[in-house]
């Protein structure tokens, strides 16, 4: 079956910005960002099983770039996004294998535009019904030890996913945890070879 095979009909997409001047204690120097982007697709494989699925990420390639780029956009351009995660979310006739078509399509349009982007990236699935929401959780692009980076943000949408549809997300941030003190790998320490240190 060739990409265009399959029908991930676009119904909506939804950006989220938030920035964080502090969490109880002194103001942060600079706030912490934190953006998602959803988008709400047809779930061409609802209401019954496929065994093949691997072949639909390609055509979902497109999609994650565009979110990507979007994202981006929003959050003021790619200086300083040093966090990023994703997530899908498949309605009550899909199934967990179908959110995990997101893994290629939804990781690698960041690791390509954000450049030396290192780190596996977080993720998160599950199958909800309207109005489900999802932590996208969040990592270092560079480095999946440094704790100042880990954290998550909540999305969701009232009227998505229905039964036939498929919820992917991406998050990205900038900056670590306001207040951040639990130690581990420091940003500065980073080596950025592993995708770990």
């Amino acid at each position: 079956m060739s990409q265009n095979m399959y029908d991930f009909t676009l119904r909506k997409t939804m950006i989220f910005l938030e920035d964080i001047y502090h969490e109880g204690g002194p103001e942060a120097e600079a706030p912490r960002q934190r953006g998602a982007i959803l988008a709400v697709v047809n779930n061409p494989f609802a209401g019954r099983y496929q065994p093949e699925l691997q072949p639909a990420m390609d055509a979902l390639k497109p999609l994650g770039l565009m979110m990507t780029d979007k994202l981006i956009a929003a959050m003021g351009g790619i200086e300083g996004i040093d966090g990023y995660g994703k997530a899908a979310m498949a309605g009550e006739d899909g199934e967990l294998e179908h959110a995990a078509l997101w893994h290629v399509p939804g990781g690698y349009s960041m690791r390509e535009r954000l450049g030396e982007a290192r780190a596996i990236v977080p993720s998160a699935m599950k199958v909800g019904g309207v109005g489900t929401r999802i932590d996208i959780p969040l990592g270092h692009i560079n480095a999946a030890y440094v704790r100042s980076h880990f954290d998550a943000i909540e999305v969701g949408l009232p009227d998505a996913p229905r039964a036939g549809e498929l919820m992917f997300a991406l998050a990205m941030a900038r900056g670590p945890r306001v207040h951040h003190r639990m130690g581990g790998l420091a940003v500065e320490d980073v080596k950025g070879e592993d995708g770990l240190r």
